[in-house]
């Protein structure tokens, strides 16, 4: 799984006209998953997620988690991830999982997340989506299950 997570100072989700998500400070995280991923790739991209310090203490060093500072997640659902654009000008994307499979680790992964207490706010998969947010930093990380970033 791969996730590009984007600490936000606030974060929204559109289908259509309808507002189907919304959080103030947190993370905003594009989720992908793999065609080969499993229960543990979401158990470590969740874990990733709830604990990463960056979030500025009282002395304003990025010290703190999503945990530590009560934020929430918006967590988006996004095959795109797994685009491979090396040849060409089209990407291909025979990595990314099938719709079934990835809808399960998706919601794995939120309920993983919410599991910790945060607050978790999704997109609505496999719909076309329009997301806002506000970068706070910017601070935008890349994560992948398999460790090769």
């Amino acid at each position: 799984m791969r996730a590009v997570v984007q600490r936000v100072t606030e974060a929204s989700v559109q289908v259509g006209e309808e507002t189907v998500g919304n959080i103030g400070r947190g993370f905003l995280v594009l989720l992908g998953v793999r065609r080969d991923d499993a229960g543990a790739d979401a158990d470590y991209l969740a874990d990733k997620i709830v604990n990463l310090r960056v979030f500025e203490d009282e002395n304003g060093k990025m010290n703190l988690s999503l945990l530590e500072t009560g934020g929430a997640a918006l967590i988006v659902s996004q095959f795109t991830l797994y685009g491979d654009a090396r040849k060409g000008r089209r990407p291909g994307f025979t990595e990314a999982a099938p719709g079934d499979e990835a809808r399960a680790l998706c919601e794995s992964v939120c309920e993983k997340v919410a599991s910790h207490g945060i607050h978790v706010e999704r997109g609505r998969f496999g719909a076309e989506m329009k997301v806002a947010l506000v970068n706070d930093g910017p601070v935008t990380l890349l994560l992948d299950s398999r460790r090769i970033f």
